[in-house]
C-alpha cells in the first residue's frame, strides 16, 4: 500500500495545483472541494431526478388527456365536479414527496451550519464516516475571519495568530482586475513600478479575470477551518461555490461557518450580495496548501511582509497521503 501512495504522490508532483472556477458552457456545480459540498451536490442529483420523474409523468398525463379527451375524440364528456380518490391521491402524494425531499434537506443544513464538536469527534475512532475527519479534530480549529470593505475588498484576519508587534494577523486582499482595458506592455511596466493607470493585466489561467485577488486568503489542507464574516459599511456575502459555503457579511454582526479542504488547490469565488459600483470587482481567492507551506507562510506573514508570504504560495506544493488514506493504512 506504501509504495502505491510513493507512486501516486510522484506523479502528482508533476501535475499543476488544482484550480476550482467557473466554466463557460459547464453544466451543474462546479467540482465538490469540502464534504458540505459533496452532500449539496448529491442532494441537488436527487431532486433533479425526483422533478424531472414528476415532470414527465405531468406531461405525459397532459398529452394523453389533450388526445383522448379532446372535442373530436370525445365528443359527448361526462358531466362530473369531483372524484375523491383523485384528490386524495394529487394530495398525499405531494406530501410524501415534500417529507422525502425535506428529510435530507433537514441533514444537510444541519450539518452545514452546526459547527462540529472536534473532541467528541477525536474520540470517535470511526473511520468510516464520511462526515467526520478525526486526525483533523486532533490538531483543532483554525480562525479566519473576511471582514467585506467599503473599497470593495476583502481584509482576512488571523485571530489566532500574533504578529512581531502582538497583533492579531491581517491582511488585505483585492481584486486583480476591476474592469478596465487590458494594459499595454509598456502600460503593465509602469502599473507594476507604482503609476497609477486605469488598466488591469491580461487575464492568465494563474490569474482569471474578476477571480484572481493579489493576496489570497491562504489555509492548510486537511484542517478543519472556523470562517467568520463582517463588514464596516455595507452587506457583503462571502460565497466560494465549491467549498459549498455563502455567509453574508453584515456590519456590526459577525457570522462565522465552517469547511475542510482535502485537496490543496486555488479555489475561487466572488461577494454574492449587490454591494455597490465595484461588486463584480470583489473576487475571492483560496489557497489551500500542505501544512508544512502554509506554517512557512505564515512564518512569514507574522513579519508583516505581505508581498513575500504571498509569493510563498503562489506555487502549491504536492500534498503527502491524505489523512483518511493514512489512517487506513
Amino acid at each position: 500500500m506504501r509504495y502505491i501512495f510513493a507512486i501516486l504522490s510522484a506523479m502528482l508532483a508533476s501535475v499543476p495545483a488544482f484550480a476550482s472556477q467557473p466554466t463557460p458552457g459547464a453544466l451543474g456545480f462546479q467540482e465538490p472541494a469540502t464534504r458540505i459540498m459533496e452532500r449539496v451536490d448529491a442532494f441537488h442529483f436527487g431532486v433533479l431526478v425526483l422533478i424531472t420523474v414528476v415532470t414527465v409523468f405531468v406531461t405525459a398525463l397532459l398529452v394523453w388527456v389533450m388526445i383522448a379527451y379532446n372535442r373530436r375524440a370525445n365528443p359527448e364528456p361526462r358531466k362530473f365536479s369531483h372524484n375523491t380518490l383523485v384528490e386524495i391521491v394529487w394530495t398525499v402524494v405531494p406530501v410524501i414527496i415534500l417529507v422525502a425531499i425535506a428529510g435530507p434537506s433537514f441533514s444537510n443544513l444541519f450539518y452545514q451550519e452546526n459547527e462540529p464538536d472536534l473532541e467528541v469527534i477525536a474520540q470517535s475512532g470511526d473511520l468510516d464516516n464520511p462526515d467526520i475527519f478525526i486526525e483533523a479534530a486532533k490538531q483543532g480549529w483554525i480562525t479566519v475571519k473576511a471582514e467585506g470593505m467599503s473599497n470593495w475588498a476583502w481584509t482576512y484576519h488571523y485571530p489566532d495568530e500574533t504578529d512581531i508587534d502582538g497583533y492579531p494577523v491581517s491582511f488585505v486582499s483585492l481584486g486583480v482586475h476591476l474592469g478596465f482595458r487590458v494594459c499595454s506592455p509598456s502600460e503593465l511596466t509602469e502599473k507594476l513600478a507604482g503609476k497609477d493607470i486605469k488598466c488591469d493585466p491580461a487575464s492568465t489561467p494563474e490569474k482569471p479575470r474578476y477571480l484572481a485577488a493579489d493576496n489570497p486568503m491562504v489555509v492548510p489542507a486537511n484542517r478543519y477551518i472556523r470562517y467568520q464574516t463582517a463588514s464596516d459599511r455595507v452587506i457583503h456575502s462571502w460565497t466560494v461555490p465549491s467549498f459549498g459555503v455563502k455567509t453574508d457579511a453584515i456590519p456590526g454582526r459577525l457570522n462565522e461557518g465552517w469547511f475542510l479542504v482535502e485537496k490543496p488547490g486555488v479555489y475561487y469565488g466572488q461577494c454574492s450580495e449587490l454591494c455597490g459600483k465595484n461588486h463584480a470587482f470583489m473576487p475571492i481567492e483560496v489557497r489551500v496548501v500542505p501544512q508544512a507551506q502554509y506554517d512557512r507562510w505564515m512564518t512569514v506573514m507574522k513579519t508583516g511582509d505581505v508581498e513575500a508570504a504571498t509569493d510563498l504560495v503562489q506555487t502549491i506544493e504536492p500534498a503527502g497521503e491524505t489523512t483518511r488514506l493514512a489512517m487506513a493504512d
